[in-house]
C-alpha cells in the first residue's frame, strides 16, 4: 500500500518470520540509526531523498512529513506549483555509525549538483538522533494522527453547536419578529377605529350646534325688535301723560 510521503527499501517482499528471523530482525533494528531533517526542499520527493542518501551508506525508510492541507489548497490556488510539498522527514540507515557520520557530515552544506539543477544551493539541516528506532516514528506519526483526528471531531462538535445555537437565534427572531408585526398591526387598527369613533361622535355633536347657532341667530335677530317695542312704548306712556 502506497503511503504518501514514504520510501521503503524496493524489494521489500513480506513473508512470515520464523524465530531465527525475527531475532535477526530485532538486531538489525538495533544496528539501526535515524536521521532527522528539519526542512525539505519545496518540490523534493521522497525518492529523491532516498537516491542522495543513498550514495553515503545503505538506506532502509524514509518518511517525509506533507505540508498542512490548507497550506497546501492555497499554494496550488495562488501558485502553478501543483505537486505535494513537504515540511521534515526522517531517514533510516542500516547502520547507526553511518548514519551518525552523513549527519555530521552534510548538516548546513548545500545539497550540491551538476550545474543548473534545482536544489543546487538548497542547503541540509539535518540531525542524529541518538537512541531514536523507526517504532518510535511510527508510534508518534500514529499519535499525532489520533490527536488531529480528536481536535477535528471537537470541532466538528463545535461548528454543530454554534449551528444550532444560530439556526435557534434565526427562528428566535422570526418569531419576535412576527410578534412584532401582530402588535404593530392591532396598533393600527386600533387607531382605526378610535379615528372612525371620533368621526362619528363629530357628526353627531354637529347638527346639535348647528342647532345651538341658529337659535342663537334668531335671539340676535329678535332681540333689536323687542328693544324697538318697548321704545315705542315708552314714548306712547310720555305722550298720553302730557295730554291727561
Amino acid at each position: 500500500m502506497f503511503v504518501e510521503g514514504f520510501s521503503g527499501p524496493s524489494d521489500k517482499v513480506v513473508k512470515p518470520l520464523t524465530p531465527e528471523d525475527l531475532a535477526k530482525f530485532k538486531a538489525a533494528q538495533e544496528k539501526t540509526g535515524v536521521i532527522y531533517i528539519s526542512r525539505i526542499p519545496p518540490g523534493m520527493q521522497p525518492a529523491k531523498v532516498r537516491h542522495l542518501m543513498g550514495q553515503y551508506g545503505e538506506v532502509g525508510r524514509v518518511y517525509l512529513q506533507p505540508e498542512d492541507a490548507k497550506r497546501t489548497y492555497l499554494r496550488r490556488k495562488y501558485t502553478t506549483t501543483k505537486k505535494v510539498h513537504f515540511t521534515e522527514g526522517w531517514i533510516e540507515f542500516k547502520d547507526k555509525k553511518v548514519a551518525r557520520s552523513v549527519a555530521e557530515m552534510l548538516n548546513a552544506q548545500p545539497i550540491g549538483g551538476k550545474k543548473g539543477t534545482r536544489w543546487r544551493d538548497d542547503v541540509w539541516t539535518m540531525k542524529y538522533l541518538p537512541k531514536f528506532k523507526w517504532s518510535m516514528l511510527t508510534e508518534q506519526i500514529a499519535h499525532e494522527a489520533a490527536v488531529h483526528a480528536a481536535r477535528l471531531r471537537v470541532e466538528l462538535s463545535q461548528s454543530r453547536r454554534e449551528q444550532q445555537e444560530y439556526l435557534k437565534n434565526v427562528e428566535l427572531a422570526r418569531v419576535l419578529d412576527k410578534r412584532a408585526q401582530r402588535k404593530h398591526q392591532k396598533a393600527g387598527e386600533g387607531e382605526a377605529e378610535s379615528t372612525m369613533q371620533d368621526t362619528r361622535a363629530s357628526k353627531r355633536e354637529r347638527p346639535d350646534t348647528e342647532k345651538a347657532d341658529r337659535r342663537d341667530n334668531k335671539r340676535k335677530k329678535a332681540a333689536p325688535e323687542t328693544m324697538a317695542d318697548d321704545t315705542q312704548q315708552r314714548q306712547l306712556k310720555s305722550v298720553l301723560g302730557s295730554i291727561f
